[in-house]
């Protein structure tokens, strides 16, 4: 049973909350932001989202309703400016009132903008593109929305929370006109620290001798640093994700963070673990009839004894830990091999990446397959009245006696298609033979070939349900599987171990991870989500580290995996929101005692 936290009473009265993903699906903010806005709500009396308007995405997310006197007018006055705002309900649980502001007619004020920003706060905008230039113009008409709004509610103890750079170009702008605000910045992960961290940069080792302006100007992301760095310092109440997080914005932002924002889910919006073992069976034959497809045209596999794992995430190679992932995988291929085990494991590498469209022999297996199993099922119940009639006859079972010669050659030719030579693709799709998946597998043994354990399957699209193979959605599709793999070396939070015990599925995530961190003070058991321990440990230990807990979990029996189900399902609740959400208020709490002194 999950612990609830102690209620904290929210001091704020009114709290914008800003991010470039309210109603604009990007990344991972906007899980965080979605999935508590009904809490949010509930604890405080005027609580509005903030975000960008694009009407394509718009529409599927937002309802538009007439906004409030107050904010009406707010509206109207930052109009005259060019800023045209659009108010109503985020369509998620909670419906959440939200502001979508429309700053398209703003792009030629950038500069003047750019120029303000150098002036307050030495910020370099330079060489900065509209990826910068875009969210400052948002954030910039923002500002103006929310310093019109809080002089409509003068009696009102107002808090302002920005998530990420994106976003805080307000609270600067903000505080330069000196608005009685509280502010609240947070920051997912630093850009200087993922930068780093992707360019090979041993980062918790060396993250002492860094020099952090220095880097970020090399690594040309100058004004996204210089940003997040102006708004940690000046804004009143500083919060970061993770306690990994913290260490690192400490030495390249130069402020400690005064609150950790762990990151939550709603966790009684996932199945139960009854409902989580339907879903495992169901989904798990759907993705084995994908293997049967993809590998039985060159040689079968036997299903029976075949566990899946998955990695999924962003296509960076070193944060996410594809490099060590692949090298143990290697390792783990050639330890099942000499034993001759009758286990095999099929991995799917659900990793967004560049490609020239599927694999025409992959699909065209698929439509062979196809048709042999509707050839089978249009003749099932002859097979049946035939099975059935020689069980009750006492009569030995033949092949011959269940299938007629007619049957058997329909079925040759479609059989004789199905077949292929040499071993079955590493990618579902055309892929460059350079790209750096496909040449790590090759360079570690995973080749697929009949001989090898490991059956290596990248998948370089969107699990959305419309990927013309397994055809289902993310949360489905995982639910299919046996073990979650993300040995992340950058990882600030880390939503994918956590989601996959929500679904009450076993996972592996490191101590280099911010929800690793966090888990590992409830994973007594070593059971459920598996920590693997990176910290100020050289890769040839960590990958055998990883290949052990591996090839552990490859040899658990059904009944040791349905345990691990089970611990994983439990641990999910330590991070729902409805403990973890007094983060979000104490913080809040913070700035109106800074700004309000009560």
């Amino acid at each position: 049973m999950k612990k609830r936290g102690k209620r904290v009473k929210a001091k704020s009265d009114l709290l914008f909350e800003l991010s470039w993903e309210v109603c604009n699906k990007v990344g991972g903010i906007y899980t965080v932001v979605m999935s508590k806005a009904a809490l949010m709500k509930q604890h405080f009396k005027h609580y509005y989202l903030i975000g960008p308007y694009f009407e394509g995405k718009t529409k599927f997310e937002f309802t538009q309703e007439t906004p409030p006197p107050e904010i009406a007018e707010a509206f109207k006055e930052v109009a005259d400016e060019q800023i045209f705002c659009h108010f109503g309900k985020w369509k998620v649980k909670g419906e959440p009132y939200a502001i979508l502001i429309d700053c398209s007619k703003l792009k030629e004020k950038k500069d003047e903008l750019k120029a303000k920003l150098w002036e307050d706060y030495k910020i370099d905008s330079m060489n900065a593109q509209w990826d910068v230039e875009e969210p400052l113009i948002w954030s910039y008409a923002a500002s103006r929305v929310i310093q019109k709004i809080v002089e409509k509610y003068p009696s009102l103890k107002s808090t302002m929370h920005c998530h990420e750079w994106l976003a805080g170009y307000a609270l600067l702008f903000l505080k330069k006109n000196k608005v009685k605000i509280g502010t609240v910045f947070t920051t997912h992960a630093t850009m200087l620290g993922r930068a780093l961290a992707g360019n090979n940069f041993p980062l918790y080792e060396k993250l002492a001798q860094v020099n952090p302006q220095e880097e970020a100007y090399r690594l040309k992301i100058e004004t996204k640093y210089l940003t997040e760095k102006s708004c940690a310092q000046t804004t009143d109440v500083f919060t970061t994700v993770s306690e990994i997080t913290a260490i690192e914005a400490e030495k390249l932002l130069g402020r400690k963070a005064d609150v950790l924002v762990l990151n939550g889910l709603d966790i009684g919006k996932f199945p139960t673990i009854e409902e989580t073992s339907i879903k495992h069976l169901t989904v798990r034959e759907r993705i084995r009839e994908f293997l049967t497809y993809y590998f039985f045209p060159y040689y079968p596999i036997e299903l029976e004894h075949n566990l899946i794992f998955f990695i999924l995430g962003r296509y960076e190679f070193r944060n996410k830990g594809l490099d060590i992932f692949i090298k143990a995988l290697g390792k783990l291929n050639d330890r099942l091999k000499k034993e001759k085990t009758k286990r095999t494991i099929s991995v799917f590498f659900w990793i967004p990446a560049g490609h020239g469209g599927l694999n025409t022999q992959v699909l065209e297996n698929k439509n062979y397959f196809r048709h042999i199993k509707n050839f089978v099922d249009y003749n099932s119940d002859n097979i049946i009245n035939k099975t059935v009639s020689a069980i009750v006859s006492r009569k030995k079972l033949s092949l011959n006696m269940i299938f007629s010669e007619e049957f058997f050659e329909h079925l040759r030719k479609d059989v004789l298609h199905f077949k292929r030579q040499g071993n079955p693709p590493l990618s579902t799709h055309y892929m460059d033979d350079k790209d750096t998946m496909i040449t790590e597998l090759k360079n570690n043994g995973l080749q697929n070939r009949e001989e090898d354990k490991v059956k290596a399957i990248i998948y370089p699209v969107y699990l959305d349900g419309a990927d013309e193979m397994i055809n289902l959605s993310y949360y489905d599709t995982i639910a299919g599987a046996h073990l979650g793999v993300f040995p992340s070396y950058y990882e600030p939070w880390g939503y994918t171990p956590l989601e996959a015990a929500a679904l009450a599925i076993p996972s592996v995530t490191t101590d280099l991870a911010g929800f690793g961190r966090f888990i590992s003070k409830h994973a007594k058991k070593k059971e459920g989500i598996f920590i693997l321990k990176r910290m100020k440990k050289k890769d040839d230990q960590v990958v055998q580290d990883f290949a052990d807990i591996l090839y552990k979990y490859s040899m658990l029996n059904r009944k040791e995996r349905v345990q691990n189900k089970t611990v994983a399902k439990s641990l999910a609740s330590c991070a729902d929101w409805s403990i973890l959400i007094k983060n979000y208020i104490e913080a809040h709490n913070l700035a109106v005692q800074k700004v309000f002194g009560k």
